[in-house]
Order: C-alpha cells, then structure tokens, then sequence
C-alpha cells in the first residue's frame, strides 16, 4: 500500500512536471498553443515552429527544470542533515561560494568543466566554513548554524562585489545578469539532468537511513547507521549539486527553500518520497518561475532569481517566524 501511495504522488508530479514544460515551450515573445507545441515536440509542426520550440525553448526549459531540481534536491540534503526547514543553498552561503568560485575562472579565462570545478571547490569551502565556524568548540544548534550561515553568505556577496569591481568592464553586464540568476544563454541541460537522475537513484535506496538522521545522530548511530560517512556524503552531493545548478544558471535563490518544506506538507517527511519529489517539483517550480520571467515585462526579459526571491523570501519570513 505504501509503494502503491508513492508511485501515485510521483506519478501525478511527473504530470504536473510535463504540463509546466509544455507550458514553458509555449510561452514567449510568440506564444503558441499547446496543440502546436506538442505537434512539434511529436514531429510536426512548420520549420519556424520547430525552431522555436526544439532549438530556442526547449534546451532553456530543460536548462531550468534541471537547474530547479538540483537546488530543491541539495536543499532537502541539507535540511535532512541540520533537522532545520531553514537551511537552503542560498541562505546558508553555498551558493555565494560556489558563484565566487564560477566567476573568478571565468575572470581567468577558463570555460567547461573549468568553470563547474572551480565552482564546485566554491561550495564545497562555503560548506566547511559555515559547519566549521557554527561547530566551534561544542555543536551546532540550528539558530547558530543559520547565523553563521547568513554572515558567511555575506562575506561571500563581499568577495562578489571585489571580482566585480576587478573584472573588465566588456564582461561586467554578463557576470551581473548571469548572477541574478540567467538560464537564457544555457544550451547545454544534459549534464544537470544527468547528475539529478543518477543523485535520486542513490539516495533513494539509502531514504531510510536518511530518514532516521532526520531524528537525530545519536539515535542514527544507535540504530547502525554510519552516521559520519552519511553526512560526509550530504556534505559532498549536496555542494556538487549546488556548484552544476550554480554554474548552469547563476545564483537562484530559494528553490532549495521552498519546495521541500512545501512537499513534506503534503506527502510527509519521508526521504524515499520526498528527495524524488523535490526533482520534479523543484523542476517545475523554476520553469514556470522562467516563463513568468519572460513574460512580466515582455519583450524584456526578468532574471529568473528575480521570481524565486519574490517567492521565497515571504516563505523564508514565515518559516523563520513559526521557528522562534
């Protein structure tokens, strides 16, 4: 029965997943109606229209249902290992040391997978320092943890405004878009796609052992659960996560916020459904959050980070309230 209830809950967030890209394919300076965009997706449709749909919208959509999948994926991770609704990528300085990361290789020249190290060492080091400095000499309670969380992300904004403030001016209009989060010029969603897919089938099969972190260490570690070598593997999927969404997109905000803590109250606190749930509805979150972009100010065009502020900052103000 339970299997049965989580193949349900997910099959009617693949749906809603499908219909939000569908959406997304459609909507834009030339909008469409879904009947021609399907006819395009399923082979038809005029040259125009498959250009489009196939070469304009469809890597952006995937771009950014990658992208939002990965943030509320990362966001989860975290919030499974602090037992805190609060923690996110973006307001615990992940994102900031991941975007440092990004923009001081793009500062020195490098592209690829140069960008995606270097972005990822970024998040990686926000991670040590955030748990080292809130860890001190004892252990970490949750408003310590978010505090040093919001002075390190600081602290990275600052190391921010140095590069900028230091970068050639015909790179400037660029790095400042890209960071306020840009999946326009993205025409390469494979890879984020890729690591999502292969991040829920290994944490899937570990959900229990997640789901009695959530409870605590010591009662992790009495029931036989390595407790180290499970937190060591959040710390590094959940910075490699954040360091890809990092570099396909920029610096979005709240995704990681938002829609974990809107899921487990509707299906729970099971890590086996949610994980899985927050790659679909992360996904969707952000491709609508990217249409709404391209079309509040038509034809310009909003930065996506813009939407999922607006979203998330109401959201980050209750939960904080709710928390005292």
């Amino acid at each position: 029965m339970l299997v049965v209830s989580y193949s349900r809950a997910l099959i009617v967030l693949t749906l809603l997943s499908l219909l939000c890209i569908l959406l997304s394919l459609s909507i834009g300076s030339a909008s469409l109606s879904c009947s021609d965009t399907w006819a395009v997706l399923t082979g038809s449709g005029t040259p125009l229209q498959q250009t489009l749909v196939l070469e304009l919208r469809l890597p952006r959509t995937l771009t950014g249902f990658a992208t939002g999948g990965l943030l509320a994926v990362a966001g989860a991770l975290m919030q499974v290992l602090l037992r805190n609704p609060l923690a996110d990528p973006y307001v615990l300085g992940l994102s900031g040391g991941a975007a440092v990361g990004a923009l001081l290789a793009m500062l020195a020249g490098v592209t690829g997978t140069l960008i995606s190290g270097s972005a990822f060492a970024g998040a990686l080091l926000a991670t040590f320092l955030v748990f080292g400095l809130a860890h001190g000499t004892g252990s970490w309670t949750p408003s310590r943890l978010l505090l040093t969380g919001v002075v390190v992300a600081a602290g990275w904004g600052a190391a921010i405004t140095l590069i900028l403030a230091m970068s050639p001016a015909r790179q400037l209009p660029g790095m400042l878009y890209w960071l306020m989060g840009d999946i326009s010029p993205a025409a390469k969603p494979a890879p984020g796609l890729i690591l999502l897919v292969a991040v829920c089938l290994l944490l899937v099969p570990i959900g229990r052992s997640l789901n009695v972190l959530a409870r605590g260490p010591m009662q992790a570690a009495t029931l036989g659960v390595s407790v180290r070598k499970l937190e060591w593997l959040i710390y590094i999927l959940a910075s490699l996560l954040t360091a890809t969404a990092v570099t396909m997109a920029g610096s979005v905000g709240f995704v990681g916020l938002v829609v974990p803590h809107m899921l487990r109250l509707v299906l729970g606190n099971d890590q086996r459904l949610i994980l899985p749930a927050c790659a679909l509805a992360g996904g969707a979150l952000l491709v609508l959050a990217d249409a709404l972009a391209r079309v509040v100010i038509a034809p310009e065009q909003l930065p996506v980070g813009v939407i999922t502020a607006l979203l998330g900052v109401p959201m980050f103000l209750y939960l904080l309230y709710r928390s005292r």
